[in-house]
């Protein structure tokens, strides 16, 4: 598995992040920058062009399967959900032994467990990016039925104002989340962004991945799992890593790729002792039941 790089000049998201603690002018500025790097790409054809966020431009049958399927979906995750055994190991030691996570850190995890994870950490306040699309529109409305902050944003459109929203969360106090290697792919690859918030927030970041027993898998590009009812789940969470404030490009690819290695660990963990919970090593969660 390769991992992409963060490259030689500063991404447009970090420069931005970067200069967030200038006066208001500049961070105006800067988001009108965004606006236009998003309207540049919708005149690219081989990207994908995201619909309006105003709900009053979609239309009547969009509104409605938006509706429908954002409340099938929630209905889906709280049904199975409830059922799920779920154990959760960390790879540094917490002071609580059934601790879920910690606040103030940068976490990133695949696509792949979005629907276990969303169960696990419902009603935490979490924010998430999600892509500035129909298809993103969709999920931000499922994942706010379950207590999350959806942040409109994508690495290919609108990553800058999204960012900087994420980071603006951080500061509220509330958790904040990638979907690393979303919105299409490719499938387990890490995206730069929690690297560049990092640094800009002074935070740390994490991984994490929730691996499921024996799930039905999607042949879709990130082979979503959806949990069989009262499946076993194993969530692992890596140790935390903090990017300098002052840190080089060198040291930004480095830590991209300490990400990387993080999250592969991770999924790897989890996957191998997943059949495990319920044992003495993997006791039952009880916190978030």
């Amino acid at each position: 598995m390769q991992s992409s790089s963060v490259g030689g000049d500063r991404s447009f998201e970090d420069r931005a992040l970067q200069d967030q603690t200038n006066q208001s002018p500049v961070k105006d500025r800067l988001i009108e920058d965004c606006l236009i790097e998003d309207r540049t790409v919708e005149d690219r054809p081989d990207e994908d062009r995201s619909l309006p966020l105003d709900p009053r431009r979609f239309s009547l049958r969009q509104r409605f399967f938006l509706w429908l399927t954002s409340w099938a979906t929630y209905i889906a995750i709280a049904i199975i959900g409830r059922t799920l055994r779920y154990s959760i190991s960390w790879e540094e030691t917490l002071p609580s032994p059934d601790a879920t996570h910690e606040k103030q850190v940068i976490y990133s995890f695949w696509h792949r467990a979005a629907f276990p994870c969303a169960w696990l950490w419902r009603r935490l306040g979490v924010a998430v990016m999600v892509s500035r699309s129909f298809d993103g529109e969709y999920i931000a409305r499922t994942i706010e039925k379950l207590g999350f902050i959806a942040i409109r944003g994508s690495s290919s459109r609108g990553g800058g104002p999204a960012l900087l929203g994420m980071k603006s969360e951080l500061e509220r106090g509330n958790l904040v989340a990638f979907t690393i290697d979303g919105p299409r792919g490719p499938k387990y690859v890490a995206k730069p962004g929690p690297v560049a918030l990092s640094r800009a927030a002074v935070l740390p970041m994490a991984a994490f991945y929730v691996a499921l027993d024996d799930p039905w898998v999607l042949n879709t590009w990130d082979q979503l799992m959806i949990p069989k009812p009262f499946s076993k789940a194993l969530a692992r969470i890596s140790a935390k890593m903090q990017v300098p404030a002052d840190a080089t490009e060198e040291e930004m690819t480095d830590f991209h790729r300490q990400l990387q290695a993080a999250l592969d660990r991770v999924t790897a963990f989890a996957e191998t002792n997943v059949k495990r919970v319920g044992s003495p090593e993997f006791p039952l969660s009880k916190s978030r039941s």
